[in-house]
């Protein structure tokens, strides 16, 4: 698997819309916290297809002329206010779902606190926190991210210890030790992203 942070060299390389291995990795890392938002939004799954395509399609339209600069604003603002322009252009007229969207929100964002939605902040959240949580399985021994995910399924400590035949100290230091890697992850992920 690929880091999956934007940094502005992704931003850059999708400038060029030739770039299609570009394109691709951007898809890769958006379309699921696009889909996501959608669903949290009460979009039925198709309708959520649409609306990535329409977000995607007129991104690709605008980021050839997008010039990065976090100083204006955070990318994850940019791509949020695309995402809820396509959800309320879809909600006021369902005829024009396929049609391009107005992607001139930097402006504004420069001139705003840059605050979004919360359901789409905490969707961002949940998307780097997947995104970290799959490369931490990645890298950790599966004894250990089987404990971890025992607990985020909402067993006990002392539940885990006993179906893996550890001591509370041990579970205590798995959990302890992924929960600090998955900081770590997501810290260096949203510093990546936003160019720091």
């Amino acid at each position: 698997m690929r880091e999956p942070t934007t940094h502005p060299s992704l931003l850059q390389r999708v400038r060029d819309p030739a770039d299609v291995t570009a394109w691709r990795e951007f898809e890769e890392r958006y379309r699921g916290l696009i889909l996501r938002f959608c669903w949290r939004r009460g979009l039925q799954a198709t309708d959520a297809e649409d609306i990535c395509q329409v977000t995607l399609l007129s991104l690709a339209q605008a980021l050839p002329r997008f010039e990065y600069s976090p100083a204006r604003g955070r990318f994850r603002h940019y791509l949020g206010r695309i995402v809820q322009n396509a959800i309320n252009q879809d909600f006021s007229s369902p005829s024009s779902r396929l049609k391009p969207l107005e992607t001139d929100v930097l402006e504004s964002l420069e001139h705003s606190d840059s605050t979004l939605d919360a359901d789409w902040e905490q969707e961002w959240v949940d998307h780097h926190y997947r995104i970290a949580l799959a490369r931490v399985r990645q890298r950790r021994d599966t004894r250990s991210v089987q404990v971890f995910q025992s607990l985020l399924d909402g067993n006990s400590v002392a539940d885990a210890a006993q179906e893996f035949g550890l001591s509370l100290q041990a579970v205590h230091k798995i959990k302890q030790r992924i929960r600090k890697d998955l900081k770590d992850q997501v810290r260096a992920q949203i510093a990546d992203e936003d160019g720091r």
